[in-house]
């Protein structure tokens, strides 16, 4: 499942991508602009905007859409994840954070340059975006956010 997200539930993207999901976060002002790349992508729209709810590609069903009721980034997860089954253990910490690409493992010598002294003797599971090259190592800030998947997971 692959979704698309609107800025009005922008934090959902982020979200989305820890858990391995395809989540394109929509920074522009035109819905249909917006519509248009979540049907042509097969994109499951995520929004607040009622007025997109109403729309005739939605409301028939040609393109899936869920209305976010909460205003909290964790409300939402749980919404999003009830209403459409998610699993939040799928595929955590595979797609990059910052850019939605699928990341890359890498061994310690290739990020070698790459990452702090410490973070090389410490870690040795690397992952980089092909795209913004961002390294991913399973430091305290990676054990936070399983803590956190967990507790989504949980309900």
């Amino acid at each position: 499942m692959k979704f698309i997200v609107d800025t009005n539930v922008g934090k959902l993207a982020r979200w989305l991508r820890l858990m391995g999901y395809d989540a394109l976060f929509f920074d522009g002002d035109d819905d249909s602009s917006m519509v248009k790349i979540a049907l042509a992508e097969d994109r499951v729209l995520l929004t607040r905007d009622t007025q997109i709810m109403k729309r005739k590609v939605v409301t028939s069903g040609r393109l899936k859409a869920l209305l976010i009721a909460d205003d909290k980034p964790e409300r939402q997860m749980n919404q999003v994840i009830g209403s459409l089954n998610l699993d939040c253990r799928a595929r955590p910490f595979t797609i990059c954070l910052e850019c939605n690409q699928s990341l890359l493992e890498r061994t310690p010598e290739q990020v070698k340059e790459l990452v702090p002294p410490y973070v090389f003797k410490t870690q040795s599971q690397y992952m980089e975006c092909p795209g913004c090259h961002r390294i991913y190592w399973r430091g305290t800030h990676w054990q936070a956010m399983s803590r956190r998947l967990e507790k989504l997971a949980a309900g």
